[in-house]
């Protein structure tokens, strides 16, 4: 579970929230956006542009190439003198690689986006349809957000505590603006606020669906809206 503060303008935290999201839908990972304030679908199609194997050479230009075809004629000069010896395993059979790069600049291929299985959460269309809730003391819309994270996590098989059948898979929650008032949480408008402990109630609740599940999480909070 990961916090990241909101600066006032929203750049820093937006761009850390879309990597994120963006990393998930490259590595074949399910996606669950959760938002009160832009639509899911709207901060899906702004996320970033990954710098795929098969273009990278296109992306970094003729420097790359360059210090490639350096590298390849010094690894010639040596390799006369070892060409007989018998070959040694020294690293692992399969690379994994970490991560990937993405182009700030250029948005996600649409054909890309569809091809992820994602879920998402937006608080004005879930609550009108909804009685008003006290579920573990707390507001309605961490209430019903909590709610649909674990129907999430049970139904498609990210309950680390239940054995699977099918494949197993990696969940990316990423929740925006956590604690604002769009979220209806009073503490950061009123004093005192009708419930300040909604938001410490949400998150123990939240860290222990993430704890017994195959999930990680984002949460960018506007730590300057909370004083």
């Amino acid at each position: 579970l990961v916090f990241t503060e909101e600066d006032k303008y929203g750049l820093y935290s937006n761009l850390l929230f879309k990597y994120f999201l963006a990393e998930g839908i490259v590595c074949g990972h399910d996606l669950f956006v959760a938002s009160a304030k832009e639509h899911p679908d709207n901060i899906l199609k702004e996320l970033p542009a990954p710098l795929l194997d098969d273009s990278c050479g296109k992306e970094l230009g003729d420097e790359a190439a360059a210090v490639k075809s350096e590298d390849f004629q010094d690894s010639m000069k040596i390799a006369w003198r070892y060409q007989n010896l018998p070959k040694i395993e020294t690293s692992p059979t399969t690379y994994t690689r970490f991560g990937h790069y993405y182009d700030i600049s250029k948005k996600m291929p649409p054909e890309l986006c569809q091809s992820a299985k994602l879920h998402s959460f937006y608080l004005h269309e879930e609550l009108p349809f909804e009685p008003k809730m006290k579920t573990w003391n707390m507001n309605s819309g961490y209430a019903r957000l909590l709610q649909c994270i674990q129907r999430i996590i049970s139904q498609e098989g990210f309950d680390g505590s239940d054995p699977q059948k099918k494949q197993r898979n990696v969940l990316r929650i990423g929740i925006q603006s956590l604690g604002s008032i769009l979220w209806g949480d009073d503490v950061c408008c009123s004093d005192p606020p009708e419930d300040p402990q909604s938001l410490t109630k949400f998150l123990y609740v939240l860290r222990g669906l993430l704890r017994k599940s195959l999930s990680a999480c984002i949460i960018t909070v506007p730590a300057h809206l909370i004083q």
